[in-house]
């Protein structure tokens, strides 16, 4: 099976998450262009992919703020799929929060927020979108010499509460305080973390134990205090958090006197060192850990016990001739009593994946570049954009396997060996098998009009071909660039 045929079979359930035949023909369409659009993925770039210049772009504009359907429900049939490749117990999920950058003023959502890639010296303030995201960590190191592939199965837009103006009653203060409390990123997680339970008992893993892999932001109270049932947190923790133990039995106290953290845990050397073994960064490396259980966090957990893991500090080298370095070490707090460390290790481990989601989504693929400023349109959209990419990596894996076979193009000779497809490989494919099969795109209305995008399919295959020369090499090198730098940009209606 190809992996266009392989993708289209695993959107065909986005039927009943439209409502219309003829929208979720649309919806399709869209899902496919913004893949193997070039250039900026703006809905009227989409629109020229598709084949569609020459008719009416309003009906386009109005599958996101006129029709109504869930975009959350597109990641049902992906997750249902995907959860066949996870035989284990526990089933790791990442989250992690990330911003979509907006010009526009008149959009409602859009606000200031602090930009991550701002240096520590100097805080910068981005306007943008906040959007928290979810990605199922598929273990392929089971089968396979490869690391985990993280599956997007969520993706929500989280405004922030506009604050009232300065002639702003007491009464609405008021009510902007309680809202603040309700609507913000640990009161999303929590609800996300109860969708996500849902969800999974509807795809069969009723059995199956949820585990929410987080960063530091989602190690407070909030997060704690409202774990799903069957499920458990898997945070990273400050290393100055306040943790106890129980009182001695006939205490009236309930949390001990003696106080300690995460920090002096590493360096008490009467708790010995653990070793075992996971899979990062292409093989199976040593991890020294140290294992603390029935910990009490009292500011942040309250009564709940906890298990805490020290991780300590990796060795590097920048190269074979230079000196030894030390990453910083990790503190992980989970309310998981029982389960092994090794599988909340390897979770924690492959939690890096949801990053690479991130930028592959709003690089590669250009994920909130569509210029919308309608409330309804403005959360929609890129959640389409988010299932189709998520699709297609599980089309990958259905069709061809976790490994990079050769139904891909050929690595040039100075890369490196790749032991799984990218992003950019599948795009590749995917353009490819659209123009050599156009008999599976007839029934969703989507003519290649535009020659580039074969162009682009072909100029990418021979520059990845071994055996050209230089000049030949140059010179499909110099088409492709001009292929892929395909500038279009039509009046937005």
């Amino acid at each position: 099976m190809t992996l266009l045929a392989e993708f289209l079979s695993i959107v065909q359930p986005w039927r009943d998450v439209f409502p219309q035949q003829r929208t979720f023909v649309r919806g399709v369409r869209q899902a496919l262009g913004s893949l193997v659009c070039l250039g900026r993925r703006c809905l009227t770039r989409i629109i020229w992919t598709n084949g569609g210049q020459n008719r009416s772009w309003s009906a386009e504009y109005f599958l996101h703020s006129r029709c109504r359907w869930e975009p959350q429900h597109l990641f049902r049939p992906i997750l249902q799929r995907a959860l066949t490749h996870c035989p284990q117990r526990l089933v790791g999920v990442a989250l992690d929060d990330t911003r979509l950058r907006k010009t526009g003023r008149s959009i409602p959502q859009a606000f200031y927020q602090r930009d991550p890639l701002s240096p520590p010296f100097h805080v910068n303030l981005v306007l943008g979108l906040r959007f928290l995201p979810a990605s199922l960590l598929v273990p392929l190191h089971r089968t396979a010499a490869v690391g985990a592939r993280a599956l997007p199965i969520r993706f929500e837009e989280v405004s922030r509460v506009k604050r009232p103006g300065k002639k702003a009653t007491e009464e609405m203060k008021k009510q902007y305080l309680q809202a603040v409390k309700q609507r913000n990123l640990s009161r999303s997680f929590v609800q996300m973390g109860q969708q996500l339970r849902q969800e999974l008992d509807l795809a069969g893993g009723g059995e199956k134990i949820l585990v929410l892999a987080g960063d530091g932001s989602f190690c407070n109270r909030t997060c704690f205090g409202e774990i799903p049932e069957r499920s458990v947190l898997l945070v990273r923790a400050r290393k100055d958090a306040k943790l106890c133990f129980r009182a001695a039995a006939g205490s009236r106290r309930f949390y001990g006197v003696e106080k300690f953290t995460p920090e002096q845990v590493r360096q008490n050397e009467s708790i010995p060192w653990k070793t075992t073994k996971i899979f990062y960064g292409g093989k199976r490396r040593k991890i020294r850990y140290k294992e603390v259980a029935g910990v009490l966090w009292q500011n942040g957990a309250k009564q709940r016990p906890l298990r805490l893991i020290v991780i300590a500090p990796t060795p590097y080298r920048k190269a074979k001739s230079k000196k030894l370095y030390y990453r910083d070490p990790a503190y992980l707090l989970t309310s998981d009593l029982r389960s092994s460390i090794k599988q909340l290790l390897q979770i924690y481990f492959d939690r890096w994946q949801i990053e690479v989601n991130n930028r592959e989504e709003k690089d590669t693929l250009g994920v909130g570049q569509a210029q919308l400023w309608n409330v309804t349109s403005v959360p929609k959209q890129p959640v389409l954009a988010v299932a189709s990419y998520s699709a297609v990596l599980l089309a990958s894996l259905q069709a061809f396997g976790a490994e990079r076979g050769k139904a891909y193009a050929e690595l040039p000779k100075w890369r490196l060996k790749a032991r799984r497809p990218s992003c950019l490989d599948l795009i590749t494919l995917l353009r490819k098998e659209m123009a050599q099969q156009p008999e599976l795109l007839a029934p969703f209305g989507f003519t290649i009009t535009d020659p580039a995008l074969v162009q682009a399919a072909d100029a990418r295959e021979n520059v990845e071909t071994p055996g050209l020369d230089k000049v030949e090499r140059n010179s499909v090198e110099d088409r492709a660039a001009q292929v892929c730098s395909h500038r279009f940009s039509p009046r937005t209606p």
